[in-house]
């Protein structure tokens, strides 16, 4: 649906003059709401237009009603009707929300006000855009009442547009805010973003969260890092892995009531102090379990991004994804960006999670279900853990969802060493690659690509081995039949197609596992 606001003064409240200004409203169009979010918005804004995500006869008839225009986007996409409509219009202003009344308009001038005062974008933050009427029934059944409205959404200008490629947003997947925010920071432009976590800590207070905060030698930044955990969190398991500088001394003086303290004798690598922390809260029966490092370098108001699409059911284990933008890797050196993408691509082919992208991020949460499938005892302990996790969730049919988030490097550096980490972690991938193949394809269900596979693992080395022979045969001038070069190509090509043809299965195999 888009708004038309035209000589508003709750709109134009501090501009010089009126400013013309549209409202799209889309997605999760209720017919039982509608009526009241176009009713709402008119307040504001001169002409409404309903995106249908999908035709409801009872939607047109309550839209049309109250003078709304209908736009189907069905037949050439959703991109399209933004263009149609931000064409016709010839608007100053634009602002997208919701059908289904988890956007309140009466926050309208509060987006607009911002764009006034000199941004080309206003966003609310992302955990604030799914605060969804799922969440508010919830709060009521539970007789709790959200702290404040949710006002979830964008409002943009249309200078803004010259620099967005709307053509690149799929709409269809809905979430037109985090698209548009990493469009707007890649474009330079300016945008305020409207944080409203605080909106929905009561509904976190309905289920029970923990933190697992792996730590070794972090005398400097434990303190700062367990202070500024958020109070909506039920539990902290501070595993001290054997530190040998004053952390121990500081984690004793430490009074918070949820932090839950346990200590290695001998240092057994962040893949044991997790798995520790992740049993713990298995006992202790948490809904969901973030992993914060005890570095201070993630960032805590990110939580409620990673939290909310396990509460609402889309996954059952998210993660931070810092690889997607240039601006997100800031901080980040060339050399550490060219490793993530080296071990991108192993975990991509080792996990069956082609969609997944940065998976040394440790920033994640999982979920308990998620976390009662796994064996945990059976998880890499060495750093490489992250990895191992994926190819083991992946095996039992577990959604993962990456999150978009900046870096935030601070006083601490990474303790990885690239070069020695990918040859340690290599031959884990490949074992992990192995029995996800035989669990999931053979064990729990058959699929045929892992004869593909099978076939491509013998075809590809032995047509390569074949080739380096008839050329060395060539090299010393001995004899070679003139069809063994053709054979070793034939075989060498029909492997790498099986390969492909593997992969193909795989990843339609990872698309039902994420459809949601």
């Amino acid at each position: 649906m888009v708004l038309d606001i035209q000589g508003r003064d709750t709109v134009t409240a501090g501009t010089e003059k009126p400013v013309r200004s549209i409202g799209i409203i889309y997605h999760r169009l209720n017919y039982l709401t509608i009526g009241s979010v176009i009713a709402a918005t008119k307040n504001y804004v001169d002409k409404v237009y309903v995106i249908l995500e999908n035709y409801d006869d009872r939607v047109v008839r309550i839209s049309s009603s109250l003078g709304a225009e209908i736009v189907d986007p069905m037949k050439h996409g959703y991109a399209s009707a933004y263009k149609r409509i931000i064409s016709e219009s010839n608007a100053d202003v634009f602002v997208a929300l919701y059908g289904d009344g988890s956007h309140d308009p009466e926050s309208i001038p509060e987006l607009f006000e911002h764009l006034n005062s000199g941004y080309d974008i206003a966003i609310s933050s992302s955990s604030g855009e799914r605060y969804s009427m799922v969440n508010e029934t919830i709060l009521y059944l539970n007789n709790k009442k959200p702290r404040s409205k949710n006002n979830g959404f964008v409002a943009f200008s249309s200078k803004s547009l010259d620099k967005i490629d709307l053509g690149v947003l799929n709409f269809e997947q809905g979430n037109i805010i985090d698209k548009l925010s990493i469009l707007s920071i890649n474009s330079g432009l300016k945008v305020k973003t409207i944080h409203t976590d605080d909106q929905i800590f009561g509904l976190f207070n309905l289920y029970k969260i923990g933190v697992v905060v792996p730590a070794y030698n972090e005398e400097l930044l434990i303190e700062e890092t367990i202070n500024s955990i958020p109070e909506y969190v039920d539990k902290i398991y501070l595993i001290d892995d054997c530190s040998t500088d004053r952390m121990p001394e500081i984690v004793a003086k430490m009074t918070d009531p949820r932090l839950v303290k346990i200590r290695h004798e001998v240092n057994k690598g962040v893949g044991a102090a997790i798995i520790n922390g992740y049993k713990r809260a298995l006992e202790d029966e948490m809904d969901m379990v973030a992993v914060m490092a005890g570095d201070n370098q993630m960032d805590p108001e990110q939580l409620p991004r990673l939290l909310i699409p396990i509460i609402e059911g889309r996954a059952d284990y998210t993660k931070g994804n810092r690889l997607i933008s240039k601006d997100f890797r800031k901080g980040m050196s060339k050399w550490r960006s060219f490793g993530n993408f080296i071990l991108t691509m192993l975990t991509k082919i080792a996990s069956g999670y082609w969609s997944v992208t940065d998976p040394q991020n440790g920033y994640t949460v999982i979920s308990k279900q998620a976390l009662e499938a796994l064996d945990i005892d059976a998880v890499y302990t060495y750093y490489g853990y992250c990895n191992d996790i994926l190819v083991k969730l992946n095996a039992f049919g577990m959604r993962t969802l990456d999150i978009p988030m900046p870096s935030r490097y601070g006083r601490e550096k990474s303790k990885i060493k690239y070069s020695r980490y990918i040859r340690k972690v290599s031959p884990m991938l490949f074992k992990g690659f192995l029995w996800r193949l035989k669990t999931k394809y053979i064990l729990l269900d058959f699929n045929p690509l892992v004869l593909f596979y099978a076939a491509s693992m013998i075809m590809v080395p032995f047509g390569l081995l074949f080739c380096m022979c008839i050329l060395a045969e060539k090299i010393l001038h001995n004899y070679v039949s003139p069809n063994f070069p053709l054979l070793a190509v034939f075989i060498t090509l029909i492997g790498l197609q099986f390969l492909m043809f593997a992969m193909l299965f795989d990843m339609q195999a990872d698309r039902s596992i994420n459809r949601f």
